[in-house]
């Protein structure tokens, strides 16, 4: 059997599907025709063997509640051996259905009503929402840009906030979304080192780290024995093989404390097994995966490639920032002087673009602009020609 789905340049309609991307924009005040590039999943049809899978599990017809055998382990357990040369241990397994979910639960166990939670902004929303939502204390460590637009982050910040903000749990994007960054292991290192000597537990998001151009992923526990007892990793298939709707996450907890505050927050928020939909998809898709996984990476990091050349050809005022990592690019309009109000309004309505305005990601990113290049490039080039038009009078 081969992999079939190696077509990315077709353009496959989503409307009528049910798709949050493509069928709710005038529920979400958008106008009903616009060019959505917002929410972080691809146009492109998963792995074939995925769907294959899915078909042989619909046509017994029977769905009734369903857990996973040593197979599934063994198939994670390679494919993390394989791709990210970490060895997993099949007792530090939870499964959740997502991993803001497991976010949730792991801020509900771990720390109390009032409790500093620190993340890294501009990042990936609803990480402040659950910490919010939780009735938790938002300890923010605003990352930084360096001159050439790289990200970095302010050890020093860092280390200050855990003290005065008394803060008892880190979450950490890794690769980072949405400035694209691919930490090194030096940072994690540092990043961890800090934490361990103020006992302050790490949650890791790891969902995009199939996704690198530049530098290599480095799973965040890997790095020290020591950081296993103090962290969680979450991963999922979701992002990796366009597998989102599925819900399924396969959540890693080396510490048996941790796992079982952990397993108690789940048990009380009364959820047990994930849907046999998701479990089928997970299983195919690290057991076949491959070979589809590797050419969307690089048909992707052709059209993060065609964004920077077209930007530099006809928008120079918009900067890139570089992706290292993820599908999701962050775009700077800083230049163009507009406040957050007027650069969406010109987005939406002068470039017919859906794209995720910066600052739902944090303070640190107003001005800025996220764009999802996981779709066929002639897609993309209509969007880049739409900011063009919008913007190239401005220039």
């Amino acid at each position: 059997m081969r992999e079939k789905n190696l077509d990315f340049d077709t353009v496959i309609n989503r409307r009528n599907t049910k798709s949050l991307k493509y069928d709710f924009a005038e529920e979400r005040g958008r106008p009903k025709d616009i060019l959505p590039l917002w929410v972080a999943d691809m146009d492109f049809q998963t792995s074939s063997y995925i769907i294959e899978a899915l078909e042989q599990m619909s046509w017994h017809g029977i769905y009734g509640y369903s857990d996973v055998k040593e197979e599934y382990f063994a198939v994670l357990k390679k494919w993390m051996k394989r791709r990210h040369n970490w060895d997993i241990k099949e007792p530090w397994l939870v499964k959740t259905p997502g991993i803001v979910f497991a976010l949730a639960m792991a801020v509900r166990a771990f720390t109390k009503v009032g409790e500093g939670v620190l993340i890294q902004q501009p990042v990936y929303y609803p990480f402040e929402e659950v910490i919010l939502d939780n009735d938790r204390k938002l300890v923010i460590n605003e990352l930084r840009q360096s001159e050439s637009g790289r990200y970095e982050i302010d050890f020093v910040d860092f280390e200050r906030k855990i003290i005065t903000e008394e803060v008892k749990l880190f979450i950490l994007c890794s690769p980072h979304n949405p400035v694209g960054r691919v930490w090194t292991k030096e940072e994690l290192t540092r990043i961890g080192d800090i934490c361990l000597k103020h006992k302050v537990l790490i949650i890791s998001d790891e969902i995009h780290a199939d996704f690198v151009f530049k530098g290599k992923h480095t799973v965040f526990t890997k790095l020290k024995k020591e950081y296993e007892e103090i962290s969680m990793v979450c991963t999922s298939p979701g992002k990796s093989f366009n597998i989102a709707g599925f819900q399924v996450s396969n959540i890693f907890i080396a510490n048996p404390v941790l796992r079982q505050k952990f397993s108690k927050e789940i048990s009380a928020a009364g959820y047990s097994q994930l849907n046999l939909a998701g479990l089928t998809a997970c299983e195919a898709a690290y057991q076949h995966g491959d070979e589809w996984l590797d050419a969307v990476v690089s048909y992707i990091k052709e059209n993060a490639r065609y964004t920077r050349v077209f930007l530099a050809e006809h928008l120079p005022k918009v900067k890139m920032a570089e992706l290292e990592g993820t599908y999701l690019v962050w775009l700077d309009f800083r230049a163009y002087d507009l406040c957050p109000y007027e650069l969406n309004k010109r987005v939406v309505e002068e470039a017919g673009l859906w794209l995720d305005s910066g600052e739902m990601f944090g303070t640190g990113g107003c001005g800025f602009q996220r764009i999802n290049i996981a779709c066929p490039r002639s897609v993309l080039a209509q969007a880049l020609e739409r900011l063009k038009m919008a913007f190239e009078h401005l220039e």
